[in-house]
């Protein structure tokens, strides 16, 4: 047996699928990176499109309406044109909300880019798991499609670190920089180099065998399978998939979600949507959207608080790499339990130091004492969602659904995530000003507490299991 499995390892391609894999979480980078870039930009819109705290909200929280429309529609569309296809209308689409989101003169304008560049994001989102999954071997699936997370911790973190400097060197990210442009909107513009490096490598990676054998481009599959498994494996694999695809009765569509038997919503759809919504609802957005935002309202400076976020940024990362040494290990269950209970706690000590905080004469909360608690906190926070949350949703998303399933699956999850995201984020200044830190982060605390519960209950663990044994 033991013989076996190793002809069968030193058959497959593991450089070539690492590669590729590699290309596929770029989307991921920009993903991160689109949505990391607005947090070094909120004094900077504020100034440019005169917007009281709902107008802010709106227009950071407006790439998520089209993260949600990008998200269900590329789901769904790749399943007729193809993952790597709709991979490149998202990275055309990042290199044109880049630069649209910098040039923008009027909010109106600024909210049509972002919502492009949304459709890129909610596009990427879920195609690059998707693809990842139904390239890579199951013993490692998981493990590659953690690196999804890591890019988007990534592109996360270098968008903090290009903020940073980019604001220092300026002075504030409001004051004008090169070429008579203000520091925020060159943040916007630095996407351009990832996104255009995105679009170049994506013309060299080969289309998921998937997808090919369900159009029934057996020749094509055939040879991405045996570049990627070698002959005996890989003919293997083709004949695994084409039995699964030939069982199919019809053509994959919406209506695969409800059971035939009861009219009803299948249960493993619900999970998918569980899954997605529950991941926002512990507020982790807020952190990445408006941590700037957060520390200056706890008493630090922009430079001050634009630091906090690259240290949040490394620890992210640092956390994401844990995962992918042990998600193939003790599987995907027990990771989103240990993230939803160290979430759980890490928030509750943020409410405690925001509740005993003093209120100053300028309206920020003087944390005094309590400043390196919520501090830490904060960052244990992050660290916690970035082991499991963070990537394993998405990992889940992209394996869960069986083949008949997986577009309109993805599609439904995807847009469900999506718009918990933009719920989410358009709710915190409003709330911010309505009940305050203390407020807003014990609703987080308690997204926290209900997801350890829907894990514990309605989520099965799909370590292992190739994409054919997935089960409705």
């Amino acid at each position: 047996m033991v013989s076996q499995v190793s002809a069968t390892e030193s058959q497959e391609n593991i450089g070539f699928i690492i590669l590729i894999s590699c290309v596929a979480t770029i989307g991921g980078f920009l993903f991160g990176f689109d949505s990391g870039v607005i947090n070094g930009t909120v004094a900077g819109l504020q100034k440019a499109f005169n917007s009281d705290s709902v107008g802010t909200g709106f227009n950071v929280a407006s790439m998520l309406l089209g993260c949600a429309v990008g998200a269900f529609f590329a789901a769904k569309l790749a399943d007729r044109f193809g993952r790597k296809s709709l991979l490149v209308v998202a990275a055309t689409f990042f290199i044109i909300s880049a630069y649209g989101s910098g040039i923008a003169a009027t909010s109106g304008q600024f909210i049509v880019f972002r919502i492009i560049g949304g459709l890129a994001v909610g596009g990427a989102s879920v195609l690059a798991p998707a693809y990842i999954a139904e390239v890579a071997p199951a013993r490692m699936r998981g493990s590659l499609a953690t690196i999804q997370q890591i890019a988007i911790i990534t592109g996360l973190f270098l968008a903090f670190v290009s903020n940073y400097l980019l604001a220092k060197a300026a002075g504030q990210s409001t004051v004008e920089f090169w070429l008579g442009f203000e520091a925020w909107r060159w943040m916007f513009w630095m996407e351009l180099i990832p996104a255009c490096l995105f679009l170049v490598l994506l013309m060299f990676i080969p289309e998921s065998p998937r997808y090919l054998i369900l159009k029934q481009r057996y020749v094509q599959a055939e040879k991405v399978l045996f570049k990627l498994y070698g002959a005996v494996e890989g003919k293997s694999h083709l004949n695994t998939i084409r039995d699964s695809v030939q069982s199919f009765d019809h053509k994959p569509s919406m209506a695969d979600l409800l059971d035939k038997a009861t009219g009803k919503i299948r249960p493993l759809v619900w999970v998918g949507i569980g899954l997605a919504v529950f991941q926002q609802f512990v507020g982790i957005n807020v952190v990445f959207y408006y941590g700037a935002i957060l520390w200056q309202a706890v008493g630090f400076t922009e430079s001050d608080a634009l630091q906090i976020n690259m240290i949040t940024g490394a620890v992210s990362i640092a956390a994401c790499i844990v995962t992918v040494l042990l998600i193939d290990r003790i599987g995907r269950k027990p990771i989103l339990l240990i993230g939803s209970i160290g979430m759980a706690i890490s928030l509750a000590a943020m409410v405690f130091s925001f509740a005993n905080a003093d209120i100053e004469a300028n309206g920020n909360l003087g944390l005094g004492e309590y400043g390196t608690l919520a501090l830490v906190s904060a960052n244990l926070y992050v660290i916690f969602f970035n082991f499991s949350w963070g990537p394993v949703m998405w990992v889940m998303l992209g394996e869960m659904f069986p083949n008949q399933l997986r577009g309109s699956g993805l599609a439904i999850a995807g847009l469900a995530q999506w718009l918990a995201n933009f719920l989410i984020t358009i709710s915190f200044p409003i709330m911010l000003s309505g009940i305050g830190l203390t407020g807003a982060y014990g609703f987080y605390t308690l997204g926290a507490i209900l997801s350890a519960i829907f894990v514990f209950k309605y989520v099965h663990e799909t370590k292992g299991k190739e994409l054919e044994e997935m089960q409705a």
